[in-house]
């Protein structure tokens, strides 16, 4: 496969009285067409690399390449390539929907009637509301609009960062099936999101935390080579029962995960004792891996 997107050993640090160290020696290949994942939780370190990618932020140290167009070098003939979401929404809220459409279709030189087939499945769910002020949507709506207008050039790179944070359920999964149909075009979509369940709507991922690459693969092979057997337990005081474990020697890492606490096992000693204990074997989740790898980069740390 061809690459499309080429980081190599990218890192940034802000200063201040506290500096921080955003990303650390970051690689990553993204091929065409694919829709690749970056996971983590919030100050993973995940606006920063899209900001770099997209042209609008300068490493500290690295180099990266989008459809092989250096980020320092080329970075007008990269804009004209990609389109970008920022996680803020960030069109003109004074203006209508169809005059933001319009706007960024000027600045690219080109019309909505031109790329329309491409943003037609989105923009017939905001058509009826094309009169009405941007600032005046609903998230969901905003969020459809925001993605046409990084559409409206025909972008080959669609870079979307944290695009379904505050949007309620059902749009989120809207949204999702909206990337899919797009990727069907041959479009490579790089999207960044802290929901590990939407991991496994990507073809890769990378797990990101601290400005580490904690690892990189499908999230299938992720999950099918977590190193642990993992069980989930339950009494009628999970905060008594999970201070308990905390302090046994043989429990490696203990957490809670909604109603029930998930527990790895040291070695073979894998007894508890505890009132009204509830104790079953399950399958780990994207959200389990990467809680494993952030306690094995802590007790190597």
């Amino acid at each position: 496969m061809k690459p499309a997107i080429l980081i190599d050993g990218i890192s940034k640090a802000y200063a201040g009285k506290q500096p921080v160290t955003a990303l650390d020696n970051i690689s990553l290949c993204i091929n065409e067409g694919e829709l690749f994942g970056l996971i983590g939780p919030d100050g993973a370190g995940k606006t920063s690399l899209f900001r770099i990618l997209t042209t609008l932020l300068l490493a500290d140290s690295g180099s990266a390449t989008v459809n092989g167009l250096d980020v320092v070098e080329d970075y007008r003939k990269i804009r004209d390539q990609i389109g970008y979401m920022p996680g803020k929404f960030s069109l003109y809220q004074d203006l209508t929907v169809e005059e933001n459409l319009r706007f960024f279709a000027d600045v690219f030189n080109t019309t909505i009637e031109a790329n329309y087939p491409l943003i037609e499945d989105i923009y017939v769910q905001i058509e009826p509301f094309k009169k009405r002020r941007a600032g005046k949507l609903s998230g969901g709506m905003k969020q459809k609009l925001a993605l046409c207008c990084a559409l409206i050039h025909r972008p080959t790179i669609l870079f979307l960062d944290e695009p379904t944070t505050g949007v309620d359920p059902v749009s989120r999964k809207e949204f999702w099936e909206m990337l899919r149909r797009l990727k069907e075009q041959r479009i490579t979509i790089f999207v960044s999101t802290p929901y590990m369940d939407e991991a496994a709507l990507c073809d890769r991922i990378a797990l990101i935390q601290s400005g580490e690459i904690l690892s990189v693969d499908s999230p299938q092979n992720i999950v099918e080579t977590f190193p642990h057997r993992l069980y989930a337990a339950r009494a009628d005081n999970n905060y008594q029962l999970l201070t308990h474990l905390r302090q046994q020697p043989n429990v490696e890492l203990a957490y809670i995960s909604g109603e029930y606490l998930h527990l790895i096992f040291k070695g073979e000693d894998q007894q508890v004792d505890f009132p009204g204990l509830e104790i079953k074997w399950i399958n780990p989740t994207i959200e389990d891996c990467f809680i494993q790898l952030m306690n094995r980069k802590k007790a190597n740390a």
